[in-house]
């Protein structure tokens, strides 16, 4: 197979997923394979144990590589947990003469002055993604390449993680025979794999809900705005249902799934009966009880979401709303719940909530109906569609190489690779 195959694996609080394509057309992938293993050695999306994720990620890979019929060697990787920062920094230079054109080496050169930013002690940057720049004091563009002046600025979010989080997820893939080819906050993967250019010109939020946490992730104007991480996902809902019902994990998560809303609402008085332990007697649970303790703990989330986008200032920028994604946004009703807790006066008076939508990872992937993956690979899906960039220039994610020095030119100045996917947020 000539082709270029392309690998995402996503390293989640509950499943490993794996997803391996071939580059197409039009900047989509074609599905090859697919595999997934329950993450039993990951909790809080914080790797606990090394030989358990190890074997998952082992486990998952073999099936994918099945699925596909072929080798994987390397992956995109993702990373995520509450230790994830990321904040906007500016970044300056000085070119020789006015005459003369920014190149992409300016730009480069703007970008890896960010790596030399001294990180808290224990933290290091995994990305910088530029937000916007100036030349010669002219503001908010886009893309400086071409243009003429002797000053060039730029904000950049610098990104970072906890260095013990990614040297265990080193560790992990090196003992499972996986080359990291990078690695990349699982949220801004799946904003790839689900958002439109459209949506980023527009303006629009991106709630990643996974088990343990929920990414935000915000664009307005084509560029990346805002980025954050909330310590509440589906997990937080399901250990909720198991304390208020003296209930096992498993069996709160099986009422999550199939009968629990996220939207409290008129429900039919039913009992819902969960089998006793041991020969215990079965428990009878109220549907409109389940409900309410659900929305409860699903209120408390969207409400930090929605702080977040206060925060950010981009409140009346979001003209394409809120995109849910990944496990956790199935709850029933959740779009419900969205629209009624974001709704508010805007600054022209009108009454208004954001527009909701549930998004599956198919925006940018061709396979066959039956062979689509489900919500929860996004991220997978997102990874695989960044390593499908032509070029391997890449100076975001020092983590590829951990030994390289900032100073080092890159491989490629082609505009190709995780680099130029981030300079095109722009």
């Amino acid at each position: 197979m000539n082709e270029k195959i392309v690998v995402g694996l996503d390293i989640g609080t509950d499943k490993v997923k794996v997803i391996a394509a071939t580059a197409a057309s039009d900047n989509k992938i074609r599905l090859l394979g697919k595999g997934e293993a329950p993450s039993k050695g990951v909790i809080r999306s914080n790797i606990v144990n090394i030989d358990k994720t190890v074997l998952a990620i082992e486990q998952a890979i073999e099936m994918a590589s099945k699925h596909a019929k072929i080798r994987i060697r390397g992956a995109n990787i993702s990373i995520t947990g509450s230790h994830i920062q990321s904040k906007v920094h500016h970044s300056s230079i000085t070119r020789e003469s006015e005459e003369g054109e920014v190149s992409s080496a300016d730009v480069m050169r703007l970008n890896r002055d960010m790596y030399r930013m001294v990180t808290s002690v224990g933290r290091e940057t995994i990305h910088v993604i530029p937000r916007d720049y100036s030349v010669d004091y002219q503001a908010n563009v886009r893309d400086p390449i071409g243009m003429s002046g002797v000053r060039l600025e730029g904000n950049f979010h610098v990104v970072t993680a906890q260095t013990n989080s990614i040297n265990n997820i080193y560790k992990c893939l090196s003992r499972a025979g996986i080359e990291v080819d990078n690695l990349i906050f699982s949220s801004v993967a799946a904003s790839v794999a689900v958002l439109t250019e459209q949506e980023k010109e527009m303006g629009v939020c991106v709630v990643d809900m996974g088990a343990s946490t929920t990414g935000v992730t915000i664009y307005h104007g084509g560029t990346l705005q805002h980025l954050a991480t909330i310590p509440f996902g589906g997990n937080s809902v399901t250990k909720d249902i198991s304390k208020a019902f003296m209930i096992m994990e498993p069996q709160a998560e099986i009422l999550k799934k199939k009968y629990a809303s996220g939207y409290e609402k008129e429900e039919k008085h039913a009992f819902l009966v969960v089998p006793g332990f041991r020969n215990r007697q079965e428990k009878q649970i109220p549907l409109p009880l389940l409900t309410r303790v659900v929305s409860a703990r699903m209120e408390e989330i969207v409400e930090m979401i929605h702080t977040e986008i206060v925060r950010s200032g981009n409140r009346e920028k979001l003209a394409a709303g809120i995109v849910l994604t990944s496990g956790a946004a199935q709850l029933k009703n959740i779009e419900a719940l969205f629209s009624y807790m974001t709704s508010g006066m805007s600054v022209s008076g009108y009454q208004s909530a954001y527009d909701t939508r549930l998004a599956y990872p198919y925006e940018y992937l061709i396979a066959e109906e039956n062979e689509l993956p489900p919500i929860e690979y996004a991220s997978a899906v997102g990874l695989a569609l960044l390593a499908s960039s032509k070029s391997t220039g890449d100076t975001e994610n020092l983590q590829k190489k951990r030994g390289q020095q900032i100073d080092e030119e890159p491989e490629s100045k082609q505009e190709g690779g995780l680099w130029g996917f981030f300079r095109k947020l722009l």
